[in-house]
């Protein structure tokens, strides 16, 4: 599947790209509103996400002209949160709205849902359950679970453990967890990594001194052992 991203941010583009491209889409990007409409005529994307505020020409712009060739689900991002710009960019034709800063997982369960509902996605949908050994997550209800037993995980928590667990055995780095999980929120110190995997290892580890399953690779950084 392959997904258009468009924004004048180039790190926000990057780190979009690399997430997708991790869950197996083909990703094409642009940084304006004559780039989105171009590529979408030139590389028929399966869907667009979208940025508002652009210089030349805006997202609000660029999509109503995508809209008068082409049905493709868009996603539009936007750093105003207001209802009414929400309805303006649904009166732009977009089919969905994401607000600045957002949770890259979010983002990913949005195109997930988008390209099922439009019939575009030709993925595997996950299970609504991920279950590694004595540690079970409820993806719909985002509860985690020890032994059966209900964890108490925060949010932040939940999408760290979530990630861990999705792509098991591989080794992610403090500033690789920060980009993909903390995404393009305020980021304050590195060491918030390490106080969220210390926190899970409490909850959800029978000894998180000697842990199981949440590993520290040595001058690398941290993994999720199957």
């Amino acid at each position: 599947m392959k997904i258009l991203v468009v924004d004048d941010e180039a790190l926000l583009v990057k780190g979009i790209r690399f997430n997708l491209q991790n869950e197996g889409y083909e990703v094409i990007t642009g940084s304006d509103g004559l780039d989105a409409v171009r590529l979408v005529q030139e590389q028929s994307p399966d869907l667009v996400v979208l940025d508002v505020m652009m210089p030349g020409m805006d997202g609000l712009t660029a999509c109503a002209k995508i809209r008068e060739f082409s049905d493709i689900p868009i996603i539009l991002l936007t750093a105003k949160a207001d209802d009414m710009d929400k309805l303006i960019g649904f009166d732009h034709g977009a089919d969905d709205y994401l607000t600045k800063p957002f949770n890259i997982l979010e983002l990913k369960a949005r195109i997930r849902a988008m390209l099922r509902r439009t019939g575009g996605s030709g993925k595997k949908e996950p299970a609504s359950c991920l279950t590694i050994g004595t540690i079970t997550l409820d993806l719909d209800a985002r509860n985690a679970y020890k032994n059966g037993a209900l964890a108490d995980l925060t949010a932040k928590e939940f999408d760290v453990i979530e990630f861990l667990m999705r792509n098991p055995n591989r080794v992610y780095s403090r500033e690789a967890l920060l980009d993909t999980i903390w995404a393009y929120e305020y980021r304050s110190d590195i060491r918030t990594v390490d106080v969220h995997i210390r926190r899970l290892r409490e909850k959800l580890e029978e000894n998180p001194a000697e842990p199981k399953y949440i590993l520290t690779k040595w001058g690398v950084g941290y993994y999720f052992r199957k």
